[in-house]
């Protein structure tokens, strides 16, 4: 290992520490990292789940959990970019830049400490699903590799963000323009209610939504769809775990250098 990627990983966790002790000493992102999954949880169960019928009799619940889980883990991401955003508002990236440390370990850090905070929403949110009727039905194995997928999609959409945060520098327009792209991209997908309910021109956009196949791809490792139902159409539903994967590697190879090369413009103004 070449000394600059070793001084890279060193300085990166030391990043990721501080920006989990800064999460230790602030409550209210823990509190609505938790409090608002266990909401949509309750929320679309008991109010909408009596009126959506999905097909071949499996569960509600067992249907809607993948659906939360991406929900929550895409809009988890875009805590990436609104701390960015406050950095800079603050003058800790001036701070940062006087030192002597790997430019890009500032980013890493803030990715991988978010991806701890969407760990924690997750787990809230599985043991509030095996509270509402949530199970899950495959190896252990396979139930890690559910989770592997949201987590690894969350940290490409992270890395989306983080761009976000530098361009825009400001934290309150980072989460409304995060809010315009994210709220329909998670609605316009498999995500609450079955595909077939939806027109054909939405119906496609959901086919081929990556979010789509980030839920198939849960509710397949999960054990959450129903055997003898037909396979959707698009390939995309029919390989989502490639499908995602194939997503998260063309994001992060699009973003992580676009948001080194921002980080980089900005350090040196």
């Amino acid at each position: 290992m070449s000394s600059t990627l070793a001084q890279t990983l060193s300085d990166s966790a030391v990043i990721t520490r501080r920006n989990l002790i800064k999460v230790k000493r602030v409550p209210d992102l823990i509190v609505f990292a938790t409090l608002s999954p266990i909401m949509f949880v309750l929320l679309f169960r008991y109010v909408f789940g009596g009126a959506i019928q999905v097909p071949g009799g499996v569960s509600y619940a067992e249907f809607l959990l993948p659906g939360i889980f991406a929900q929550t883990v895409v809009f988890g991401s875009t805590i990436t970019g609104a701390s960015i955003a406050e950095d800079l508002q603050k003058g800790l990236i001036d701070r940062f830049r006087s030192l002597p440390m790997s430019r890009s370990s500032v980013l890493v850090g803030r990715t991988v400490a978010d991806l701890g905070l969407n760990v924690l929403s997750i787990a809230v949110m599985a043991l509030t699903g095996l509270v509402v009727g949530w199970r899950i039905h495959t190896s252990v194995l396979e139930a890690i590799g559910g989770f592997l997928v949201l987590l690894v999609f969350a940290f490409g959409i992270s890395w989306l963000m983080a761009l976000v945060g530098l361009l825009v520098r400001t934290p309150e327009v980072v989460n409304n323009a995060s809010f315009i792209v994210i709220f329909p991209l998670t609605f316009v997908a498999n995500t609450f209610v079955p595909l077939e309910t939806f027109p054909p021109v939405l119906r496609t956009f959901a086919e081929w939504n990556p979010v789509s196949a980030v839920v198939q791809a849960a509710r397949e490792l999960f054990g959450n769809t129903v055997p003898g139902v037909p396979v959707p159409d698009a390939w995309s539903l029919q390989n989502p775990v490639l499908y995602t994967v194939i997503w998260t590697v063309v994001i992060l190879a699009v973003f992580v250098p676009l948001s080194v090369r921002a980080y980089m413009r900005t350090a040196s103004r």
